[in-house]
């Protein structure tokens, strides 16, 4: 009986390849996109997580200074401590490297090469041939790990390093093993005196005594007098997990958008086998009556969805991984998330992440198949060998519709599961099941009210009446085209929301004319802040410049398992309200407090309300203030598109009176009425020429260069998007295509009867192409409302849970209705061209066997 069950599901799908193409496909892109998203981000992930290793080695816990460093007296006590058997103190500098007038951002990492060998061995210097049999202990000898080699030149006999506002030049004595990003590892005393950090480290790494308590020993590191306050002590793994967290979200919710087309898939393969099923009802009536068993018609169905599945998954799997290798090899592994910078990752293929994925592209067909083969285990067989067994749209699929609706709406009030918008993604499903299987109660409920007005036409009147009476098949051909159409409208919403807010975000952000910055201050080297107070004076004092502002950044590590927290000290000078995006008015801040303003971001992940005080920043810089802990008082929250994992905004005088910082890293300039931009343009490029040397190069750009250039990077980071939109609604007209073919060719003997009753072929194929516009415009309006529904979820739910900020919808009628328009367009041409394929046959003979 298997034997002939596989026979007759083989035939159906070599007799149909067209037809089951369309379902083959959608599974095979479905697959290959969210296998290939998973291989790029796991092989990035992983370059990445192993570059970590190296060069923090494998301690057993970790001190990490809050922000910049902290006293080495620290080391000294910990070294000693009876609990310690090996500690190994680091500095890290991040700065740049000069090379062929380019400039290379490379980290410094200065340590002792006595006790370094046991706890980070691939950070072990190499010298090279030749060298000095000391030189790891001289100042002014680094060793380049192989992407500092391979940025600066194999054969560099020396470099030029960015120290405070000088190039120092460096001898290139030898190599390190360790991989990810540009690295110059140097002896820790040599790193100290070249970076001007005498008495400071930036980390500590422990190896404790056998059997020492850890979270003993934690405790009792926290609790001893005089410990400062602004160390962390991490565990060996928040470093990975670090790395994790900085990219989760963004690889989430790109394999979520990449299963996008395996979801449409899905209603693809429901709507060609329940066509299928339809089609050839009388011959699996005839083989019931043979001897085949209803649940063996299920399994006759289902076996031909899984041999879709299993083609599809297959292919799938091939293209993702071709597709894989060719992005990380032109593009890199951030995907345009920018969250692996410098790093240049191979292809790791992973067995376990092929069977998954090929696993899923199954488990959708099989989803897809089944209610076509509950279809085919109903059939009543007698009625059927009669020709009496229509379709008729099922009792009761509005109720089911409407619990299916209603569960989608509960579940986009659900909170997020580790960071990770699970419920909402679960609303989007359901709201998208829910509205097709309302489908048939819909054309119902529209096309029982518009019949009676084309009651006098006769060629509207026969499209509509077919449309109406035939619902349930409608609903089956026009799903993939409204699962298509509402995911595209919803990401279509989503995108312009998204670019809007940004746009009103930029508006706010950059309130001056002019922004000037170091050419070396990129975004490894994002805490050098190269104007002294000197050089603001001196281009305040240009002519044509009204005033300057000013900024400077430093991370803060709040919480070692999370990635660092900005500090952003800028001039307010102009007030909170004007010059950031509040949300809601500034707070007054009480006497003798410190106000600050936290990204939206930081009120999530750090509990930071308005109101109130800010325990953990005030830890961070109890040892810089003289004065004891200063109190911070959360001023206000503000809307930040930049930094995912949360900002704070300190005025720039408090900054300087907490830290005694007065350099910066960027300044602004409004101009004076009437002043000659591209005059003071250059004026300012020859005053930081003398004040910063000539080898110091400048960036100097005007708002509207700022904008167009981040409202370009925003929409190459969303062309994807707009790929995957356009493959979704080609998958769903490709199968509304597949539909229309096979109901046209299965209804040659209606044509022939229209012929006999005195019906031109044109006007058969007009009828054909109305009941093509019937049905998509009822998929476009489903579409429409669905899409809308499901981005609410993904503006109001999905973004603010992902990361960890909010924007405002916007709806763009326009482009929607065009987009509606244009699949209404091609499913009426795609039903006028299957028509005219069928009708192009003797038609009028195809009633021969009825005379």
């Amino acid at each position: 009986m298997w034997a002939l069950l596989s026979t007759f599901s083989l035939q159906e799908l070599r007799h149909h390849p067209w037809r089951n193409a369309a379902a083959i496909v959608a599974v095979m892109l479905g697959v290959a996109l969210a296998f290939s998203v998973q291989l790029i981000n796991a092989s990035a992930l992983d370059e990445f997580s192993s570059a970590v290793r190296s060069v923090n080695g494998q301690p057993d816990l970790e001190l990490r200074a809050v922000q910049g460093g902290f006293d080495e007296a620290v080391f000294a006590k910990v070294a000693t401590h009876p609990m310690v058997s090996l500690a190994s103190p680091v500095v890290e500098v991040p700065t740049v490297a000069l090379a062929d007038g380019r400039q290379i951002p490379i980290r410094a990492v200065g340590i002792d090469p006595l006790v370094l060998p046991s706890i980070a061995p691939a950070l072990m210097p190499k010298p090279a041939e030749g060298s000095e049999r000391l030189a790891l202990l001289r100042l002014g000898h680094v060793f380049l790990n192989a992407a500092a080699r391979g940025a600066l030149g194999e054969t560099a006999a020396t470099v030029q390093l960015r120290v405070g506002g000088q190039w120092q030049t460096v001898k290139v004595a030898g190599q390190v093993a360790t991989g990810g990003a540009a690295l110059a590892v140097m002896d820790i005393g040599a790193a100290q005196d070249l970076f001007d950090r005498g008495g400071q480290l930036t980390r500590i790494d422990l190896r404790l005594a056998a059997g020492t308590d850890r979270a003993a020993f934690m405790r009792a590191l926290r609790e001893s007098p005089g410990w400062p306050q602004g160390i962390q002590i991490a565990e060996p793994g928040d470093a990975a997990e670090r790395v994790s967290n900085l990219s989760r979200a963004y690889r989430v919710n790109l394999t979520v958008l990449a299963l996008v087309a395996l979801f449409t898939g899905a209603f693809l393969v429901f709507s060609v086998l329940a066509l299928s099923v339809a089609k050839r009802a009388q011959q699996l009536a005839l083989l019931g009556v043979l001897g085949l068993t209803p649940s063996e018609r299920l399994k006759l169905v289902l076996a031909e969805s899984l041999v879709l599945g299993l083609i599809g998954s297959a292919a799938g799997i091939a293209l993702g991984t071709a597709l894989a290798a060719f992005a990380l090899k032109v593009l890199g592994g951030d995907l345009g998330g920018g969250y692996f910078e410098g790093v240049a990752p191979t292809l790791r293929w992973s067995w376990g992440a092929a069977l998954l994925y090929g696993a899923l592209g199954v488990l959708a067909a099989l989803v897809g198949g089944w209610w076509p083969a509950r279809a085919a285990q109903a059939l009543p067989e007698a009625q059927t060998l009669k020709g009496l067994g229509t379709t008729h749209a099922q009792r009761g699929t509005h109720r089911i519709a409407l619990l299916l609706i209603a569960a989608g709406i509960a579940l986009a009030t659900a909170p997020a599961v580790f960071g990770i918008p699970i419920a909402a993604y679960l609303s989007v499903g359901f709201l998208l099941v829910g509205g097709i299987t309302a489908l048939p109660w819909l054309i119902a409920l529209l096309y029982d009210r518009i019949a009676p007005l084309f009651s006098q036409h006769v060629l509207p009147l026969l499209a509509i009446e077919r449309a109406r009476r035939m619902r349930g098949t409608a609903a089956v051909a026009v799903s993939g085209v409204v699962a298509s159409l509402s995911l595209a409208v919803a990401l279509t919403v989503m995108v312009a929301s998204f670019r809007d807010s940004v746009t009103r975000w930029l508006d706010v952000v950059l309130p001056a004319d002019l922004y000037v910055r170091s050419s070396s201050g990129g975004s490894s080297a994002s805490e050098q802040a190269s104007f002294t107070p000197a050089t603001v004076q001196a281009l305040a004092q240009i002519p044509g410049v009204a005033r300057t502002g000013t900024l400077r950044t430093r991370a803060l590590l709040l919480d070692p398992s999370r990635p660092s927290v900005t500090l952003i000290a800028r001039s307010l000078d102009d007030g909170a309200d004007r010059s950031l995006p509040l949300l809601g008015a500034a707070l007054p801040v009480p006497e003798g407090q410190i106000g600050v303003y936290v990204s939206e971001a930081m009120v999530e992940l750090y509990g930071a309300r308005p109101g109130a005080a800010f325990e953990p920043l005030a830890r961070a810089f109890a040892s810089a203030s003289s004065a004891g802990a200063p109190v911070f008082f959360v001023a206000g929250v503000w809307r930040d598109y930049v930094r995912q994992f949360g900002a704070i905004t300190i005025d720039a005088r408090d900054f300087t009176q907490l830290t005694g910082d007065r350099s910066v890293s960027d300044v602004a300039l409004w101009l004076a009425p009437g002043a000659d931009a591209s005059k003071v343009t250059q004026t300012v490029r020859d005053v930081a020429a003398q004040k910063l040397g000539p080898a110091e190069p400048i960036e100097i750009a005007s708002v509207g260069q700022i904008r167009a250039t981040s409202l370009r990077i925003f929409d190459r980071s969303f062309a994807v998007t707009y790929w995957l939109q356009a493959v979704a609604i080609g998958i769903g007209l490709f199968g509304i295509a597949a539909s229309f073919s096979a109901q046209v060719l299965a209804r040659r003997k209606e044509f022939g009867l229209l012929a006999h009753l005195g019906f031109t072929r044109r006007q058969v194929l007009a009828i054909v192409a109305g009941e093509g516009a019937a049905w998509t415009a009822i998929g476009a309006i489903a579409g429409l409302a669905l899409g809308l529904a499901v981005s609410v979820v993904l503006v109001h739910v999905v973004n603010p849970q992902s990361f960890h900020w909010t924007m405002d919808l916007l709806v763009p009628w326009l482009r929607l209705f065009a987009l509606c328009a244009a699949v209404l367009a091609a499913g009426t041409l795609t039903a006028w061209l299957a028509g005219r394929a069928a009708a192009g046959h003797d038609v009028v003979m195809a009633v021969k066997e009825d005379w």
